[in-house]
């Protein structure tokens, strides 16, 4: 018989999903989100790391307790760690954890979360001497996502990061059962676990894939019908406005709510320009600071709304004090996805609740081409959509086509969507120059796959 779990050891389980394990589908579990459930005790440790101002981790801070409130937590304590050198045992020193631990002990508090990942066995010495559960900072965001998810499509996905996240940190969930007492047929059942859960984990990971695959190509299907379509998506900073944005546009009715990953599926809703325009608008799950890599790759199948887009509406939220570190971690992300050449506009939201002229000013001198908007009052929508009309206008490209005399259904697609500039019938094969828009070319397989197109490397089209 296994000794009992200690209670740290229990809670240590449990937060890395151990409950669930047993489980055939862990996205099923729905209890911890019961209305009236008891909000859990939270006590924050900000870092400020070598070399960063005090002013821009206490931002980082108040992100934090954002994140901790969107989780269901109950914040008790904030405490800003400021760090000369990184500690390889406790990340923080041995010294400062054990002054957080009388304070975590003063507050009562049921968990502490950290803005930081240390590493799994930091993790394990700072649950330890803080004697309480201990949650990083992309624990917490992969909570978050689990509450938030409500297809099948996003609970697979965070279905698979959460599998991917508790993989390497399996060992501090059983280091109770290790070697407790000596002695023949006494040693290694936590090792023994260890490895069973680990299978346990592996094939789980294994069956997510493969179901994220299966989801992938109907995706790929229904996006392929789009071709004929100009694309746009819609990336940003968690909570600047993107759902309301896509609302305000195209009246997709998609859920918006001043919180945190409020929106994790993609949503594509047809976009209306104008008569004769056909263009759609796609909104996609938001960013932030320090997003699980796991998270990031296992919504591909979601985030390939953007990498397939033939432009990217990159919204930022002007009232935002940290607006420009924002706009850098999209950036960041949108270069890491492949897809930092593609066509972007950006769109400053929220200019209803700016207070300070000067950020106004800055973004008019230092972002001349950007537009100004306020998706909750509509104001600047219309130069929004004339913007968006003037990026499709420059998607034109001119071509070189070889056609065979006798290919009628080629000859009539030319004229209808292009524009004839030259034709030349000297030889077997009548060469014609024609100017149409690249979504069409690309639809009639003719832009080179080798070359790929210009307009998407972010040059000037041909």
């Amino acid at each position: 018989m296994s000794p009992p779990r200690s209670k740290i050891g229990d809670d240590r389980a449990r937060s890395l999903g151990f409950d669930r394990l047993k489980i055939e589908d862990a996205s099923k579990g729905e209890a911890e989100n019961a209305p009236g459930a008891k909000r859990e005790r939270a006590f924050l440790i900000g870092i400020c790391k070598p070399g960063e101002s005090v002013t821009s981790a206490q931002d980082h801070l108040d992100e934090l307790a954002m994140l901790a409130e969107t989780a269901g937590a109950e914040i008790v304590e904030r405490e800003l760690v400021k760090l000369r050198q990184f500690d390889p045992a406790f990340y923080i020193g041995k010294g400062k954890v054990a002054e957080l631990a009388s304070y975590v002990a003063d507050s009562q508090a049921d968990l502490v979360v950290l803005d930081e990942d240390p590493a799994p066995a930091q993790a394990r010495n700072l649950e330890r001497e803080l004697k309480t559960r201990l949650v990083d900072r992309s624990g917490l965001i992969l909570d978050i996502f689990a509450r938030r998810a409500q297809t099948r499509e996003a609970r697979t996905q965070v279905d698979l990061a959460q599998m991917k996240y508790m993989l390497p940190r399996l060992t501090g969930a059983w280091t109770h059962l290790e070697r407790q007492q000596g002695g023949i047929g006494m040693r290694g059942p936590g090792e023994t676990q260890i490895e069973t859960d680990r299978r346990i984990i592996r094939e789980r990971i294994r069956k997510l894939e493969e179901d994220l695959a299966v989801i992938d190509r109907q995706h790929k299907t229904q996006r392929s019908k789009r071709r004929d379509v100009f694309r746009f998506s819609l990336a940003g900073y968690t909570n600047v406005g993107k759902s309301t944005l896509m609302n305000a546009l195209t009246s997709a009715g998609v859920y918006e709510e001043n919180l945190l990953f409020a929106t994790l599926d993609s949503t594509t809703r047809a976009l209306p320009l104008g008569q004769g325009i056909k263009a759609v608008l796609s909104d996609t799950v938001g960013f932030i600071r320090k997003l699980p890599p796991g998270l990031v790759a296992s919504f591909r199948s979601t985030l390939a709304e953007i990498e397939e887009a033939d432009c990217i509406l990159h919204v930022i939220d002007a009232a935002s004090p940290t607006y420009r570190e924002q706009m850098e971690t999209v950036d960041k992300i949108l270069g890491e996805m492949g897809v930092g050449e593609l066509p972007v506009v950006e769109v400053y939201n929220k200019v209803d609740a700016l207070d300070d002229t000067a950020g106004l000013k800055w973004v008019r001198e230092q972002r001349p081409e950007a537009v100004l908007v306020s998706a909750r009052t509509g104001t600047g929508l219309d130069m929004l959509r004339e913007r968006m009309k003037l990026v499709m206008e420059g998607g034109k490209v001119t071509l070189d086509v070889e056609i065979d005399p006798a290919d009628g259904k080629l000859w009539q697609e030319l004229y209808r969507v292009g524009e004839i500039l030259s034709t030349d019938a000297s030889g077997p094969k009548i060469l014609v120059q024609v100017q149409m828009d690249r979504v069409d070319a690309g639809r009639l397989g003719l832009l080179e796959p080798a070359k790929a197109d210009p307009w998407r490397r972010g040059g000037e089209p041909e």
